[in-house]
């Protein structure tokens, strides 16, 4: 190997910190050029439930049988879908298009249920497993924090 395919270990340096800020944000990719050089770091998201929210968001949709018990805190729901990152929630593909799900719809593990932009990437995130939409608590547009809850799927 010559000197020139050696890797810098300024470079592992700097790969292991942009990986740590992924980690950190929540993103699910980074890249960064400077003197010539070019890094990107990516990573593949995998939805899990997060901790539970100190608030709940201002606006909820949800959908209650006749005779249901007065709402209760979602973020600790068993169902719970939270947002992996910071970033705007879209509920379609593109505006004016049907939604990706509805309230009562039936879902599979995988299917996209949102899209979440974040630093100009739109990142889908899917239904971490399958079962009813029982609630859609983003709206169109809105901004979300990581952790935030989306929807519940039963």
């Amino acid at each position: 190997m010559s000197k020139e395919e050696k890797t810098d270990p300024l470079e592992g340096k700097l790969i292991r910190d942009l990986a740590a800020i992924l980690e950190e944000t929540g993103l699910s990719e980074i890249e960064i050029e400077k003197a010539g050089l070019r890094v990107r770091v990516a990573r593949t998201l995998h939805m899990v439930a997060a901790a539970p929210m100190a608030h709940a968001p201002a606006a909820a949709h949800t959908a209650k049988p006749a005779g249901a018990a007065k709402p209760t805190d979602v973020s600790s729901h068993p169902g719970l879908v939270a947002s992996p990152m910071v970033g705007t929630a879209y509920v379609a593909p593109s505006p004016g298009a049907n939604p990706f799900v509805k309230i009562g719809d039936m879902v599979t593990e995988g299917q996209t249920l949102v899209i979440i932009e974040a630093m100009k990437t739109m990142n889908q995130i899917p239904a971490p497993r399958a079962g009813r939409v029982t609630q859609i608590i983003v709206s169109d547009g809105q901004p979300v924090e990581f952790g935030e809850p989306l929807m519940i799927i039963e």
